[in-house]
């Protein structure tokens, strides 16, 4: 028997960035906020042992458990697709924070290009650019009008980092390219290793303009505007997969989430798993959601007055799916908009260096400690006679060389045994590797849909992804790989093995990225999009869909500094709409 209860001002599915972000601040102005949360309880004394490295990275302790729910997987519409059975590819977070406690702390804004990305294309190079079944769309905000919420986020979390444009003044040390920012970060940057170092001396020789990688790995001890403090980084090296026990990096269990609790406006409800939004096609709003409590199996319904879906990108837009809310995206028509425009990433440029008399005791590090150049990255390069689009920002990090999961070795080198022992425990603190965390662009065969034939533990079709590599990421590779390559060579390593190339399909199996964006993407015209610039639901006025499932195509940076630009936004949308609940907050120009 399903259970009625009480209604409440708005609910959260999900207690991650989005989810905190949209609950701290809704609960700060007195609404009532109840965050369902389909996994546990998490807080920064679960981490003290948190040196776990077969546990949290090989085990994934901190991810969506896949005998419960996964997706299913193919390359082509042509293709059967198969549920993914191991985590490969991508990781999806589970329990309170979600991906935000495992994340690494990379933490940048996209280029003011990037939401504009179709008018500007087609204003500097014109309409032939774009290649046949490329659906590059703007966004619907510019960078400007964001560029207020990016801060916020920034100063919520305690970034480090040292900016390279304020107010329109390029500044000395920080990224030349960045769109204009109202202020300096909060924190300065992490330090400078000797490795670092020596990229930052070799890209400046070649006439790059490098700077120092902005980070959610704080510097130092930090107090942020809602009064939560922070710890300082100790640089131990586990970041990715991991939870700090230091509460040194910016996560939602160590900001936003108890800055909502701190109100008493806010209820958390763990391992409450929504299975559906209640969808009133009618009135074209969402009455609440349906959810099953997964220790009693006892079914739920929460009414409220707005629901914000601030679960990850996957789960955002299948439960819209399962909801029956918005059109489903066909890529034969290019008709729909659920689904839409899914997009990944493309780390397949790289140069890993090898270097005979040189140690530079890898296994210190931070997730985001890194060195940067973004002369590759957006439209800051000409490409009025290149084969493809935007680019990817260009880096070296020093995350820390963990001793299981780092082994490099030279390329020819066996996979097992002496050989491969002898090298691997040679070239532990003297290998390091630069790469391209490449733009993917929106084709219209790649995009998610429902799966005709896999269904989860309570009978649902589960989200099928299908999505392959294009000529766009074959020859952005291609471009790009031989520079990476001549970096390398410039810093003076001795053995180079570097990847210029980009051949076959797509492999879901070895993990890339988390960052999987698209599907429920935003815009100014609801035939394109499915939410508009408050990430309000155009086919229901009070559903709200932050995230990364918004992005219209995936930049060439880690996706969270604008997951949580955006999440403020939302906020600020939400709270008008509860304020003028008749009006559709309408998308600016």
């Amino acid at each position: 028997m399903v259970q009625q209860l009480d209604p409440v001002d708005v609910v959260t599915i999900g207690a991650g960035w989005t989810g905190g972000i949209v609950a701290k601040e809704l609960t700060q102005n007195d609404y009532q906020v109840v965050s369902l949360e389909r996994g546990g309880e998490r807080e920064t004394e679960n981490f003290f042992t948190v040196h776990d490295e077969l546990g949290y990275a090989l085990r994934y302790k901190l991810m969506q458990d896949l005998s419960k729910e996964t997706i299913t997987f193919r390359n082509s519409i042509d293709e059967p697709a198969l549920p993914m059975r191991r985590y490969g590819a991508f990781l999806p977070g589970s329990g309170e924070g979600g991906a935000g406690v495992h994340w690494n702390g990379q933490t940048w804004r996209f280029l003011p290009y990037d939401f504009e990305i179709e008018s500007r294309t087609i204003g500097e190079y014109g309409e032939e650019k774009i290649p046949e079944n490329m659906q590059l769309q703007d966004w619907g905000i510019s960078y400007e009008e964001l560029e207020p919420y990016y801060d916020t986020f920034e100063y919520t979390a305690g970034i480090a980092g040292q900016a390279g444009n304020i107010e329109g003044e390029i500044q000395d040390l920080g990224n030349p390219y960045e769109g204009p920012r109202s202020r300096e970060y909060p924190l300065p940057p992490m330090m400078e290793t000797p490795v670092l170092e020596r990229f930052k001396e070799t890209t400046a020789e070649l006439g790059y303009e490098p700077f120092q990688a902005p980070s959610a790995n704080l510097t130092e001890q930090y107090t942020n505007p809602d009064g939560v403090q922070q710890g300082q980084c100790q640089y131990c090296g586990y970041c990715e997969r991991f939870g700090c026990e230091w509460g040194a990096k910016a996560s939602p269990i160590t900001t936003v989430l108890p800055a909502a609790q701190e109100t008493g406006n806010y209820e958390l409800r763990t391992h409450s798993d929504v299975v559906e939004l209640l969808y009133n096609e009618d009135a074209q709003e969402v009455e609440g959601v349906r959810y099953v409590d997964r220790k009693t199996n006892q079914v739920y319904e929460q009414p409220a007055d707005v629901v914000a879906l601030t679960a990850y990108v996957l789960n955002n837009v299948r439960l819209l799916l399962l909801s029956d809310i918005g059109e489903p995206y066909d890529p034969e028509t290019g008709e729909g908009t659920v689904g839409k425009n899914y997009c990944y990433q493309n780390f397949q440029a790289s140069a890993r260096g090898f270097f005979d008399d040189e140690e530079w005791n890898l296994y210190m590090g931070a997730g985001a400690l890194g060195a940067s150049i973004d002369d590759f990255n957006g439209d800051n390069f000409d490409h009025s006679d290149l084969d493809f689009l935007h680019g990817g920002n260009v880096a070296l990090n020093q995350t820390g060389d963990r001793p299981i999961a780092n082994n490099p070795v030279p390329e020819g080198t066996p996979s097992w045994g002496s050989e491969f022992k002898a090298q691997s425990i040679d070239n532990y603190h003297s290998s390091v590797s630069i790469a391209a965390q490449g733009a993917v662009l929106p084709f219209r065969e790649n995009y998610l849909d429902l799966d005709p034939n896999y269904t989860d533990q309570y009978g649902r079709p589960l989200l099928r992804m299908t999505f392959d590599w294009r000529e766009q990421d074959r020859n952005l590779v291609e471009y790009i790989g031989p520079y990476l390559e001549e970096i390398m060579d410039e810093m003076g390593a001795d053995t180079i093995d570097a990847n210029t190339s980009l051949e076959g399909n797509f492999d879901i199996t070895p993990y890339q990225s988390t960052h999987n964006t698209g599907g429920a993407i935003m815009g100014s015209d609801p035939a394109e999009s499915v939410v508009n610039n408050y990430l309000q639901c155009w086919e229901a006025s009070n559903l709200f869909v932050p995230g990364a499932s918004a992005f219209a195509h995936n930049s060439g940076y880690n996706p969270t500094g604008t997951v949580g630009a955006l999440a403020f936004r939302a906020a600020e949308g939400i709270q008008e709409y509860l304020d003028e609940p008749e009006q559709l907050a309408a998308p600016e120009s």
